[in-house]
C-alpha cells in the first residue's frame, strides 16, 4: 500500500493541445498522465510528441480504423488516435506491469473506456500477439532506443505487417548516433519506408501541441509497408 502511495504521488498530468494549421479553433486537448521513476517509458519523450502530431493531421483517415501503438508507455499518440475516431489497441511490454497499468491510467485520465491495453513483448509470439484483430496502421513512437532491441521490435513489425498486408508502421524515432540506420534495418527486414518530412505536418518546430517538446531534438518520421504488399 505505501509503494501505491508513492507511485501516487509521483504522478504529474501534462497537456497537450493539437490545432488545425489553418483553423486553430479546430483543436484536441490530451492529458497525459507521467510517473516521475527512473523507468523510461513512463514519460512523454519527443518522438511521441512528433507522432501525434502526424496522427492529429491526418485524423480524417483514421476515422473509424484500427490501431494498434507499440511500446506505447504513457500512449500520447494512441490516445490522440482514439479520440480522433479510431478503434485503438494500447500495448507494451507483457514483463513491464506499471507501463501497461499507465496505459490504463492514460486512458481514464481522457474518457477511453473502450481502448484495450495489452501485453506484447517484442520479438515473442505471444497468444495476446495472435489475437489481435485486422489492423490498419501501427504507431509505434521512439521504439527504437535501444540497438540490442532492434530485431525484436523488427521481428514483431515484421510480423504484424505481414499478417496485415494492407496496413502501414507509423513511427518516428530520435537520431541518436550515426552508427547505425534505421532505414538499413527495414530494408534488411524487407520493409519499405518513406520519410515524411517533418514540414509536411508542421512539426518542423522546437514546441509542439502547447508543449516544449520535441526541442532540440532530431527527429525522422518514417512510413513502413511490407515490400511484398
Amino acid at each position: 500500500m505505501e509503494n501505491r502511495a508513492t507511485e501516487m504521488s509521483n504522478i504529474v498530468q501534462k497537456s497537450f493541445t493539437f490545432e488545425e494549421y489553418e483553423d486553430p479553433k479546430q483543436s484536441l486537448n490530451v492529458s497525459i498522465p507521467e510517473v516521475l521513476d527512473p523507468q523510461y517509458g513512463m514519460h512523454v519523450w519527443p518522438c511521441a510528441v512528433v507522432l501525434a502530431q502526424y496522427v492529429w493531421t491526418h485524423r480524417e483517415e483514421l476515422m473509424h480504423k484500427t490501431v494498434l501503438e507499440l511500446g506505447a508507455g504513457v500512449s500520447l499518440p494512441g490516445v490522440v488516435a482514439a479520440k480522433c475516431g479510431a478503434q485503438v489497441i494500447l500495448s507494451d511490454s507483457a514483463e513491464l506491469p506499471l507501463c501497461l497499468e499507465n496505459c490504463r491510467r492514460t486512458c481514464e485520465v481522457n474518457e477511453l473506456p473502450n481502448v484495450l491495453v495489452v501485453g506484447i513483448t517484442w520479438g515473442e509470439v505471444s497468444p495476446d500477439l495472435l489475437l489481435l484483430p485486422p489492423l490498419d496502421i501501427i504507431l509505434g513512437s521512439d521504439v527504437f532506443y535501444e540497438p540490442q532491441d532492434f530485431e525484436n521490435v523488427l521481428v514483431t513489425i515484421s510480423f504484424l505487417l505481414r499478417k496485415n498486408p494492407e496496413a502501414q508502421f507509423w513511427t518516428t524515432y530520435q537520431e541518436r548516433s550515426a552508427d547505425w540506420s534505421i532505414e538499413a534495418l527495414l530494408h534488411k527486414w524487407n520493409l519499405k519506408c518513406l520519410n515524411i518530412p517533418l514540414e509536411k505536418f508542421h512539426a518542423n518546430k522546437d514546441q509542439l501541441a502547447g508543449s516544449t517538446l520535441p526541442g532540440s531534438h532530431t527527429v525522422q518520421m518514417i512510413i513502413t509497408e511490407d515490400k511484398e504488399s
